[in-house]
């Protein structure tokens, strides 16, 4: 009789000395929860770590000075024209576009080595950085803007160089170019270019579960492999490629660009953002939600 008194004194001890603002049944939760993986998050190991680090990593790109946009996003133009002269070496020796779209993620590997900016891979980091209150949308707008004019702008520097140093490609270089504008918008060509917006944002989703220099290469040839190998439509990098068109004396007209250009930009944006970065967001916004709270709790 003693033993079960004890007992129930013993509870009503804990009972007592448990804080009002952490319910019993929560603390359980969350110490399950801490069981099955290393944090006591809502969610697995991997998001949480892939939020932090897409979060960090949105927040420096929002955060650069006009200097490094203008920078990054003149290299990021450059990388893909390096990617575009590799793509036409292969065509013009093969004629196969997948072989030449897997060549044309060679200048993908090198703007991710280099750390360049590219339009349309700014549609997932930046975005979680600003849903977690890490940065603002006029920055994202910033971000966006110059990043999107500089790619265009040192890319059609760069195919300048290569139409003089390679006028053997020009034939290529035409057919190519031809070939994304020919159709002009129907049901197929924007399909093709939703599904350029979604898988270059997913590739960038994928970069960020890995720093290896192999797996980046392989997400690199797996994007020119699908986005230009399989005929996608991408502004920023189709564009380079018509530019490089243009020099070679192709007919087409700048106005001819940028009809095309005004239907092409914003379908990838929504491939990117409404296929998958903002799902993305529903997924995580238990991470979110703290998030958002600890920044109001700092800066209160």
């Amino acid at each position: 009789m003693a033993s079960t008194d004890n007992r129930t004194a013993s509870t009503a001890d804990a009972s007592a000395d448990a804080p009002d603002d952490a319910p019993a049944d929560d603390h359980e939760a969350e110490s399950a929860r801490a069981d099955l993986g290393d944090t006591s998050e809502p969610l697995e190991d991997e998001l949480v770590e892939e939020f932090e680090s897409t979060v960090t990593e949105g927040a420096e790109r929002l955060n650069r000075t006009w200097r490094a946009l203008v920078i990054t996003g003149l290299f990021g133009g450059i990388d893909v024209g390096l990617g575009i002269m590799a793509m036409l070496a292969v065509l013009d020796a093969t004629g196969s576009k997948l072989l030449g779209g897997a060549a044309f993620g060679i200048g993908l590997f090198a703007l991710r080595l280099a750390h360049s900016e590219l339009f349309t891979e700014d549609f997932l980091l930046p975005i979680n950085a600003v849903a977690a209150r890490h940065g603002t949308w006029v920055q994202l707008l910033r971000l966006w803007a110059v990043t999107l004019v500089t790619n265009l702008a040192g890319g059609w520097l760069f195919t300048w160089l290569i139409v003089a140093a390679f006028p053997r490609y020009t034939d290529v270089l035409t057919e190519v170019a031809t070939g994304y504008m020919e159709d002009g918008l129907t049901l197929e060509s924007a399909a093709l270019a939703l599904m350029a917006g979604f898988t270059i944002t997913l590739v960038t989703r994928m970069g960020q579960g890995s720093s290896e220099g192999l797996v980046t290469l392989a997400n690199s040839l797996i994007s020119g492999f699908l986005v230009v190998g399989l005929g996608m439509l991408h502004g920023a990098l189709n564009s380079v490629v018509i530019f490089g068109a243009m020099h070679a004396g192709a007919d087409i007209a700048y106005r001819d660009w940028l009809a095309w250009f005004a239907w092409v930009i914003p379908l990838n944006m929504i491939g990117g953002l409404v296929i998958l970065t903002f799902p993305r967001l529903i997924r995580l916004w238990e991470l979110i939600a703290k998030e958002r709270r600890r920044q109001a709790a700092d800066r209160g």
